[in-house]
């Protein structure tokens, strides 16, 4: 199937095929045309299967008719992340170059003066995470009367980041009449409640298992000891890496992250790094510097696991085991952007590994096989049981619990003294 059998538009057509796209992927080819025709959509992929375009290119041709008004957009999509709106924002002007439309970015870290002189000027396509667009909307500065499509990326993610609240609530400040499309890697309980409340009679597009990674990716787990000797292993797989062009590297914690990136500098390393208490300037700059090639390794916590295109990714390095079993499937993710044959992800494992704890950890690399990868917790407390019959018994000591002592309440009339209240029996 080609992108000229979908029913897109001229002018779409037109920029998809200067971008050099003639074959839709799988999610795509099922989600386009029922959009076209108005209907809602639930989408149920993994990141890297091409998302984005499958609610762009059809919102782009429903969009070349009418005009937006001050402070009412025609068309809103949130996303979870400042990144991920940022990156859709890149998609609308790279596919919308045939058409004269007002897209308007709602992101925390940039001035909210600029941002709402796009908004006065009336915006086709606002991009937001939730809580800035709720800033908006409280201060007055913004109506959702106008909506006529609603999209909801990443909605997995929101539900780890605790937005589903903010996503209901808009959900009610949007007209009922809207289209909405939603977008899924996995489907957790909570999820499917929304769909069921917020969606009409959806069409139900799945082209792959909620939680697998994709097949093309080669994985393989390391053990070792502590986080001074995870260090020196990773700086050896990433040495002794073959066809490694780039990689990046999960840490579970914001600190881990800069304790990372300051020791792979100190060994001369090429890295970046990338998590949330940094300014919204620096994550970009820094992002930036991993897609052109400035630096060879990026490390950062989950904020960059979920939908980011970056191409070419190489290897992935999951320092720290994810607390999610999810998580790991994301993290995967940049790593598929372009489908080559020779992929690499390899887990560094944060305890020693004793026989019956390497098959548990291996469960970790199992996703392609659809088994759900076993919690860091779950890991690290066999790991310790381990290590704890290699060294023997652990003395504990005793504690006497001291005999506990009922105080009465004084009644009354009783002289401080408290009375059993006796009971007669007939």
């Amino acid at each position: 199937m080609k992108f000229d059998e979908l029913g897109l538009s001229q002018k779409v057509l037109t920029a998809v095929e200067a971008s050099g796209y003639t074959t839709p992927t799988p999610i795509q080819a099922e989600a386009i045309p029922p959009a076209l025709q108005g209907r809602d959509i639930l989408g149920i992929a993994q990141t890297g299967t091409g998302k984005t375009a499958a609610f762009t290119l059809p919102m782009l041709c429903r969009l070349e008719q009418g005009r937006a008004r001050a402070r009412m957009p025609r068309t809103l999509i949130l996303e979870p992340t400042r990144e991920l709106a940022a990156q859709v924002e890149e998609a609308f002007i790279k596919y919308g170059a045939n058409h004269k439309l007002n897209v308007a970015l709602l992101i925390g870290g940039v001035s909210f003066g600029d941002q709402e002189a796009k908004i006065m000027r009336g915006a086709d396509v606002l991009i937001a995470t939730p809580g800035r667009l709720l800033d908006f909307f409280d201060r007055g500065k913004l109506l959702l009367t106008g909506i006529e499509i609603l999209v909801i990326d990443e909605a997995d993610r929101m539900l780890d980041m605790g937005f589903i609240p903010d996503i209901e609530r808009v959900c009610k400040l949007v007209p009922f009449t809207r289209q909405t499309l939603f977008f899924s890697a996995t489907m957790p309980p909570e999820i499917t409640r929304l769909t069921e409340a917020f969606l009409h009679n959806p069409v139900r597009v799945e082209v792959a298992r909620a939680a697998t990674t994709a097949a093309l990716i080669r994985q393989a787990m390391v053990a070792s000891h502590g986080h001074a000797e995870k260090r020196d292993t990773l700086r050896n797989l990433i040495r002794s890496a073959e066809n490694f062009k780039n990689a990046i590297i999960f840490c579970n914690r914001k600190r881990d992250v800069a304790i990372l990136h300051r020791s792979l500098e100190k060994h001369g390393f090429s890295v970046g790094a990338l998590h949330g208490d940094m300014d919204q300037m620096a994550r970009m700059a820094s992002l930036d510097a991993f897609k052109n090639g400035s630096v060879a390794l990026l490390v950062c916590s989950d904020v960059a696991a979920r939908g980011l295109d970056i191409p070419d990714v190489s290897h992935v390095f999951n320092f720290d085991v994810p607390t999610h079993s999810e998580d790991y499937v994301h993290r995967d993710s940049p790593n598929c952007r372009r489908r080559a044959s020779r992929r690499a992800d390899m887990s560094v494992g944060e305890e020693s590994a004793a026989p019956d704890e390497e098959s548990s950890a291996a469960d970790v690399v199992e996703a392609p096989r659809g088994r759900r990868p076993q919690r860091a917790r779950r890991l690290q407390r066999r790991a310790r049981r381990a290590q704890a019959s290699r060294d023997g018994p652990t003395p504990r000591l005793q504690s006497r619990r001291a005999p506990r002592v009922r105080q009465s309440t004084p009644s009354a009339g009783t002289g401080g003294h408290a009375r059993k209240r006796m009971t007669a029996r007939p």
